[in-house]
């Protein structure tokens, strides 16, 4: 993975703002010049690192501000050259910054290779595998119902439709339902989202088959009609990649994180447990 895709991974882990840059693609050439301000060069890399720090509503538009963010890194290395002529670099606030900074790239240089290091294709691989284990092939069904006040009434629609009556005509004129509309359609579901009782009795239906024996639930009295049975296909590794290279890096750096914890004495004093301005209310 690219030196600035862990950096986002590891931001979003630690639930930072994204390094990713909208609009940037991999294989970006982020040593390509873009401008130059005295004869020095400017890099694409501190155009995209500025589009980075930017709000997400921003990001998207990547394309749109691009020269504009070339413009304003012009200006900063103009604003900089200035301060360099004024000595600044001796200035307190500047070396505190600089510290911080320099703190700051040491810990996400640090965070990446230890990434590198857990985070490997046979890594994503073998959780590849262990998310087809955790996620076998479900059997989707698709339903219409008529949803009844009462068992009665329910055993009414049955007749109706033993003698030939269009089920979705008989839904829209007396289901209770919210699907009534659509004629009791229900789409797509799996059995899990369905209640009990609903789920158990359609998988004992047929494609085309309708209750010969009206069904209860909490909702009523349902006349059901499967419409149509399919068995969804896991995804193919490349469709959950991404996903899964993020729930490693996650993991990853929470179990690092850990390590250092366990290796070093920490300790959490009083007002490092409640927010500032909380300790003068309370008291």
């Amino acid at each position: 993975m690219a030196p600035h895709k862990f950096a986002a991974a590891i931001a979003v882990a630690l639930s930072l703002v994204s390094g990713a840059a909208a609009g940037q693609e991999t294989g970006v050439d982020d040593k390509q010049v873009v401008a130059r301000v005295n004869g020095e060069d400017v890099l694409l890399g501190e155009v995209l690192r500025l589009a980075a720090s930017l709000p997400p509503q921003y990001q998207q538009q990547f394309s749109q501000i691009y020269p504009l963010l070339v413009r304003r890194v012009v200006d900063f290395r103009l604003a900089g050259k200035a301060g360099r002529a004024q000595g600044m670099m001796e200035d307190e606030d500047v070396k505190a910054r600089i510290a911080e900074a320099e703190d700051r790239a040491i810990r996400e240089v640090y965070l990446e290779r230890k990434i590198e290091e857990r985070v490997t294709d046979a890594a994503t691989r073998a959780q590849y595998a262990k998310f087809l284990e955790e996620n076998p092939p479900k059997t989707e069904q698709r339903a219409s119902h008529i949803l009844l006040k009462t068992e009665a009434e329910a055993l009414e629609v049955i007749a109706k439709l033993d003698q030939g009556s269009d089920f979705a005509e008989l839904a829209k004129e007396s289901s209770t339902g919210p699907s009534a509309d659509n004629g009791g359609d229900l789409g797509y579901f799996t059995a899990d989202q369905m209640v009990p009782e609903f789920a158990d009795a359609a998988a004992k239906m047929q494609p085309g088959e309708y209750s010969k024996a009206p069904t209860q639930t909490q909702f009523g009295w349902h006349v059901i009609k499967l419409e149509d049975r399919r068995e969804v296909a896991q995804p193919a590794f490349a469709d959950v990649e991404d996903q899964l290279r993020e729930e490693l890096t996650r993991t990853a750096v929470e179990t690092i994180l850990a390590e250092l914890r366990a290796d070093a004495q920490v300790e959490i004093l009083p007002a490092g447990e409640t927010p500032p301005g909380a300790l003068g209310a309370a008291q």
